[in-house]
């Protein structure tokens, strides 16, 4: 991997297993997993820090539902869950 860096890190012994377990499984190193799976919380974490930001802001400038769209879309939800 180039432009990579070195992380060292400690898991419970039950996750090391589980984590050398699909290693094995996929025929790729336990780095290669471990990598994988940090982007995946990363970008997906990253996304939900990003949204919650512009819902702050949002709410910051008093851009809120009015109460009657808050009703409709419960009622939409309501109708789908039946």
């Amino acid at each position: 991997m180039a432009g990579s860096s070195v992380l060292t890190l400690r898991l419970d012994p039950k996750t090391k297993n589980q984590l050398d377990r699909l290693s094995r499984a996929i025929s790729r190193s336990r780095s290669f997993v471990a990598a994988e799976a940090i982007r995946e919380y990363v970008t997906l974490n990253a996304w939900q820090i990003e949204e919650t930001a512009k819902a702050v802001t949002e709410a910051d400038r008093g851009d809120f539902a009015t109460e009657a769209e808050v009703r409709r879309t419960l009622k939409r939800w309501a109708r789908r869950a039946r």
